[in-house]
């Protein structure tokens, strides 16, 4: 294993565990940006969609923008901007501004979803092994931060300003630094006519769908859990707001386990079983959650919901990659019908909940998790296992710059 491989992995766990500083500390300040603003609940839902809308976006250009200039190009200049743009959410004075903001941050935070995927993609074959996983670890480390920095920031009496400009000059620099430790995309192949496969990236694989549909689910199932945990705990089993606030941080512990662990259980059972088993593991950890009657109970169920769900979206993304010569357009398709359930699954959720009770409603992460298991059971064996880069001369010349 060479110096510079090796440093390109250390460079991309830490752009998952920037990108989860970023992205977290928008989340965790968000109800302060709204207290400060005097928003209604709505208008902060509209302010998520706008992140959400600008994020969807940009996974969607990336399909071109990465087959042209690479995950690496990407990264340096997309995450920058995320932290730039994340100053111009600290600083918004009124609803229309920050709703503008946060779509460019979301614009921003697209970009660098899919560089970092397509980069973990990349490193993850010049490995021949399993390591994504290891890398989505990362996200939940900097989102783990990102709760933490806040809860100090609000204890040391730090504003909302200067706690997100911080958050920001520290980023700039370390994303900077962070890019020169990326390694290349591979080349395109040419096709019999001597032209690039440009076609390929047009015309993605069916199984990149079939993919992009397990993400659409896990998504799904981690957004229910993130916006509605809370009110679960609090409406229907009548827990304090003190106890309800671990909700979160709990599910957050049990994925960033199995994360830490996903690749070796990967390289043991297979990304197609184990797909499989986490589906009906999620599915039955809901139940567990549901049905709890009392608050202890359902706390417990969303630690295992985290343990459950946790590989699954980085497995999906992890084959996609695969799936085609050049990762990148792979990636930001299943990426962004992955960010397309993230967005979808809570207002499911409360519509089906004004019908009904959450606790019903909930139930819809249940069905998600045996989706989840079926879809896998239709994926090719053959588009299971990491197909590893076979690098030429020409490019283990350009990586040795790399361990300078």
């Amino acid at each position: 294993m060479t110096r510079a491989l090796r440093k390109a992995r250390h460079g991309a766990v830490l752009t998952f565990v920037l990108a989860g500083l970023m992205c977290g500390t928008f989340t965790v300040r968000l109800p302060a940006l709204a207290d400060r603003l005097g928003l209604p609940e709505s208008s902060v839902g509209l302010t998520l969609l706008s992140w959400g809308i600008g994020a969807l976006l940009t996974m969607q250009l990336m399909r071109v923008v990465l087959a042209r200039i690479g995950s690496r190009g990407v990264l340096r200049v997309a995450a920058p901007l995320c932290a730039a743009s994340l100053v111009l959410v600290a600083f918004a004075p009124s609803f229309p501004v920050l709703a503008v903001a946060t779509a460019l941050f979301g614009m921003a935070f697209g970009a660098v979803d899919v560089g970092m995927n397509a980069q973990g993609s990349t490193v993850e074959r010049a490995y021949g092994r399993p390591i994504m996983s290891g890398m989505h670890a990362g996200w939940c480390v900097g989102a783990i931060s990102a709760g933490l920095m806040g809860t100090a920031a609000i204890a040391l009496g730090l504003s909302l300003t200067a706690h997100i400009l911080v958050v920001a000059l520290v980023s700039v620099p370390a994303a900077l630094a962070v890019s020169r430790m990326h390694l290349p995309d591979p080349a395109p192949e040419a096709d019999e006519a001597g032209q690039a496969s440009a076609r390929s990236r047009r015309r993605l694989p069916g199984v990149v769908y079939l993919l992009g549909a397990v993400t659409f689910a896990a998504f799904m199932v981690e957004g229910v859990v993130a916006d509605w945990n809370g009110l679960y705990l609090i409406g229907t089993l009548h827990a304090s707001e003190a106890v309800a606030a671990l909700g979160y941080p709990v599910f957050e512990a049990g994925m960033l386990l199995a994360r830490l662990a996903g690749d070796r259980l990967r390289g043991r059972y297979g990304a197609r079983g184990l797909i499989m088993f986490s589906g009906a593991a999620t599915a039955l950890a809901f139940l567990v959650v549901i049905a709890a009657p009392v608050t202890v109970a359902a706390v417990a169920g969303l630690f295992f919901i985290g343990l459950s769900v946790a590989t699954i979206s980085p497995m999906a993304l992890s084959l996609a990659g695969t799936a085609t010569r050049d990762p990148g357009p792979a990636i930001a398709q299943a990426s962004a019908m992955g960010y397309a359930g993230l967005l979808l699954g809570p207002v499911v959720v409360g519509f089906l909940s004004a019908a009904a009770s959450l606790r019903v409603a909930m139930g819809v992460a249940v069905v998600l998790g045996v989706v989840i298991s079926v879809a896998a059971r239709l994926l090719p064996a053959s588009r299971t296992e990491i197909i590893p880069l076979r690098a030429s001369a020409e490019d283990e010349e350009r990586s040795l710059p790399l361990a300078a």
